[in-house]
C-alpha cells in the first residue's frame, strides 16, 4: 500500500513540475540579444559653462540588450564606453578630461551601466531604466528615459532594434568636480541606439 501511495506521489509531482520546466524554457526562448551597433549609434553629453553649453560625445562603446518582446519589462542591458573616446572639439580639453580632476582615465579608462530595472510608464513605449552606472571605481544608481523606436529589418538580412535614451547626471557623485564653478555639476545625456539582433 506504501508503494502505491508513493507511485502515486512521484506521478503527480512529475505532472506539475515537467509543465513548469517546459514554460521555464519556453520564458528563456522569449528573450532576443541585440548587440548595439556603434557605427549607427551614439552617446551625446553637454554641460553648462558659465552661461553657455559645452557639447562632446564618445565614439567607442559597446553593449548588448536582451530584449524580451512580449513583455519588456523582462528586458536588461549592460555597456561601456571608452572614456579616453571622449570628443569635445578641442584636442586640449580632451586630453584634459583624461586626468584625475574628470575622468581619472588612466586608473578607470571604462565606465559601466548595467540595468537593475525597466519599468512601464503610462506612454506607450516609454520606460524607465533603472541602473547601476560605474564610473571612477565608484557606483551609483540612475534613471533613463527610453523610447522604444521599433524594431525591423536592417540590411543583408539583419534584423534590428532602434532606442532612444535620456538622463541627467550629478558628475560630482562620482568625484568628477573639476572647472568648478565654471563648470556646471549636471550632464544632460542623450543616446541613441542601434542594435544588431544576434
Amino acid at each position: 500500500m506504501k508503494k502505491r501511495l508513493s507511485a502515486l506521489v512521484l506521478c503527480l509531482l512529475a505532472s506539475f513540475t515537467v509543465p513548469m520546466a517546459v514554460q521555464a524554457v519556453a520564458a528563456a526562448t522569449n528573450i532576443e540579444v541585440y548587440e548595439i551597433d556603434s557605427s549607427h549609434s551614439s552617446i551625446k553629453f553637454s554641460i553648462r559653462h558659465f552661461i553657455a553649453k559645452t557639447t562632446g560625445s564618445f565614439g567607442q562603446f559597446s553593449g548588448t540588450l536582451q530584449i524580451d518582446r512580449a513583455d519588456l519589462t523582462r528586458s536588461s542591458i549592460n555597456a561601456q564606453i571608452e572614456l579616453p573616446s571622449v570628443h569635445t572639439n578641442s584636442e586640449k580639453r580632451d586630453e584634459h578630461l583624461q586626468q584625475d580632476d574628470y575622468f581619472d582615465a588612466k586608473q578607470y579608462p571604462v565606465m559601466v551601466f548595467e540595468s537593475t530595472q525597466w519599468l512601464a510608464t503610462a506612454a506607450e513605449q516609454h520606460f524607465k531604466v533603472v541602473g547601476d552606472l560605474t564610473l571612477r571605481g565608484m557606483t551609483h544608481s540612475v534613471v533613463l528615459d527610453v523610447e522604444l523606436l521599433g524594431f525591423g529589418a536592417g540590411a543583408r538580412g539583419a534584423y534590428l532594434s532602434g532606442w532612444e535614451a535620456k538622463t541627467v547626471l550629478d558628475r560630482t557623485l562620482w568625484g568628477i568636480d573639476g572647472g568648478q564653478p565654471a563648470v556646471g555639476t549636471e550632464v544632460e545625456v542623450e543616446i541613441n541606439i542601434e542594435a544588431v539582433r544576434r
